[in-house]
């Protein structure tokens, strides 16, 4: 089968908060009838532009891949395994959280079984845009029960002012919401599971308010001490290329790449890698051809495809998500890259 990196589709989905206007990410989608508040990029229904499966949605390619694609790590019994999204938040995002792995395969095997961490890296933010994420120190099982119920429980959380570029860690468990005036990419393993605590009383045009899932959400909330929160990236210059290590755990590990001349990679054959290209323009260049990039696109990179080279029109700025296996052989990859030992301790998330 011809390898080659494969570009997927955007799906875009409705939510309450959302905006009217996708651009200039999604220049097409403007003047929007109804607020959209994300792009699917490796969506089950993102269908493949190019390459061998072009036309194929992920969920209907993924269970077929072959090994070169996928990598001799890959779970192809299970769904893909990350889901990767960019978020349009014009209103505040209702307070949440979301489970683990455990008590999803226990308690929610009909939506996939499958629990949520994620990472956001902010595209764009307006002034005084922020997140909240974790619960204070303070904040008890029962205190927090009793600010559902009297509408402050944003007022538990932490917040956190973001400006284009932070990124923020949010594990399994962990109390969060979005402010508006954000563009976030967001990263995750591949799972829609959401316990809604307070929606700001938001009504639809029927008059419904959507639905909450407080008994759950208090089953799997993490009180006490917490580990989501904005991350201490780590940035390396290399040449042409300035790398930023922003966090590994056992679902992803995310970096960014900045660049303005001709840059060379290489893929590894245990694990696909999922190129998300933020700024700029230019080709991915692999065994004598050549495809296009440009800004909000997500390229699968097969395992096999070897060395390729990103050959930028204009200054590019890339994220490259993959899923790490085991965590203590990246931490070496990071080690043989120039990453202290220190670094390394807060990058990786065991």
């Amino acid at each position: 089968m011809n390898l080659c990196p494969a570009r997927l589709e955007a799906t875009f989905s409705p939510r309450p908060w959302g905006a009217h206007s996708l651009a200039p990410l999604f220049p097409e989608m403007s003047n929007l009838a109804e607020p959209i508040g994300e792009a699917w990029m490796t969506g089950n229904d993102s269908r493949f532009a190019n390459g061998p499966f072009a036309g194929r949605t992920l969920a209907e390619a993924w269970p077929e891949m072959p090994q070169d694609w996928a990598g001799t790590l890959a779970d192809r019994e299970a769904s893909f395994p990350l889901l990767v999204k960019f978020i349009f938040a014009e209103a505040k995002l209702s307070v949440q959280v979301h489970p683990g792995d455990d008590y999803a395969s226990l308690h929610e095997a009909a939506a996939g079984g499958r629990g949520k961490t994620e990472m956001w890296y902010a595209l764009r933010a307006r002034p005084g845009a922020e997140v909240l994420v974790g619960l204070k120190s303070s904040v008890t099982r029962d205190a927090f029960e009793r600010a559902i119920a009297d509408g402050t429980a944003e007022d538990c959380l932490e917040r956190i002012p973001l400006r284009p570029r932070d990124a923020v860690f949010v594990p399994a468990g962990t109390a969060h919401t979005i402010g508006p005036g954000l563009v976030l990419c967001e990263i995750q393993e591949h799972s829609d599971l959401t316990y809604r605590v307070f929606d700001y009383n938001r009504r639809d045009a029927q008059g419904r308010s959507r639905e909450l899932h407080i008994a759950k959400a208090l089953e799997v909330m993490r009180f006490g001490r917490q580990t989501g929160g904005r991350i201490e990236p780590v940035r390396i210059e290399r040449g042409a290329v300035a790398q930023t290590y922003f966090v590994a755990c056992r679902y992803f590990a995310t970096e960014k790449w900045e660049f303005a001349q001709p840059i060379g990679a290489a893929s590894s054959p245990e694990r696909f890698e999922l190129l998300i290209f933020v700024e700029g323009t230019g080709s991915i260049r692999f065994g004598g051809e050549r495809v296009n990039y440009g800004p909000a696109q997500v390229w699968m990179i097969p395992a096999t495809l070897g060395a390729y080279q990103l050959s930028p029109a204009a200054p590019s700025s890339v994220l490259r998500t993959c899923v790490p296996g085991d965590l203590d052989e990246f931490g070496l990859r990071l080690a043989r890259e120039g990453v202290g030992e220190a670094d390394r301790s807060h990058l990786v998330r065991l």
